[in-house]
């Protein structure tokens, strides 16, 4: 058995404030909420504020983004062990904002994958195809390279500490959802993947997210596929309501 995460990706939004009143008023929200587990991810300046509102609840912190090195002249960046140091378990890594945005590579991914199991922390690993790779029917093959340009160099056991976040690229933030049936297709040949890369039980027991336009109305529609085990939440995570309501899904 695979156990469901359903995890809030807060991208550059809510200052300390506004982020303990988010955490202040999901906690109490999602205290019943059993065989789940639940994360959010806010930016690094509040990641201290969030934890301490935190304390108590069995939410879990990420940080949104790693380094692959731990120390040294490296300005702006922040080390996998810091985010430990601050209170995460978790780390989002090569989500297509940072591959679009900020020149994030297979290679890349890699590197921050490794180095986040080095100092402990779980990897939340995205991988997903533009609206361009989609139509042009290279969805398989974008898939196939990111996971084999990610996950080269790891082994069966450390898949353990590693979520993959399948995140079609052309339904972020776009109000578009992949329907069940394409997200499940795509989480299934996923798994196919990581089978010939790692082996038939580390491929069964990875967890894969969905994301891209979760909403209360679409989680538990996509949940009952049985290749998805969670979902990597945007902006229906920003309100405590409205992620409460994904995570409670199975309620």
């Amino acid at each position: 058995m695979r156990t469901p995460v359903i995890a809030g990706n807060w991208k550059l939004f809510k200052k300390r404030a506004e982020a303990r009143e988010l955490v202040n008023g999901l906690a109490p929200l999602v205290k019943d909420v059993q065989g789940v587990e639940i994360i959010v991810a806010p930016v690094f300046t509040v990641l201290a504020a969030v934890k301490g509102a935190l304390d108590g609840s069995a939410i879990k912190l990420a940080g949104q983004d790693c380094f692959w090195e731990e120390e040294g002249a490296y300005t702006g960046e922040i080390s996998p062990g810091m985010l430990v140091d601050a209170g995460c378990s978790h780390v989002i890594i090569g989500h297509s904002e940072r591959r679009q945005y900020f020149g994030e590579t297979d290679e890349t991914v890699n590197r921050k994958i490794k180095a986040a199991l080095k100092a402990g922390l779980t990897a939340i690993a995205c991988i997903g195809e533009s609206l361009v790779e989609r139509e042009a029917g290279t969805t398989f093959d974008v898939l196939r390279a990111q996971l084999n340009g990610g996950l080269a160099g790891l082994s069966a056991g450390d898949l353990k500490d590693v979520i993959i976040a399948y995140e079609p690229v052309w339904a972020i933030g776009t109000g578009k959802t992949a329907t069940d049936a394409q997200a499940q297709e795509a989480h299934a040949f996923i798994r196919g993947v990581v089978s010939e890369l790692l082996g038939k039980p580390a491929a069964e027991a990875v967890r894969i997210l969905y994301g891209g336009s979760v909403k209360p109305e679409n989680i538990k529609g996509l949940m009952t596929q049985p290749d998805i085990d969670g979902a990597l939440v945007g902006g229906a995570s920003l309100k405590a309501d409205s992620f409460a309501a994904i995570a409670s899904f199975s309620m």
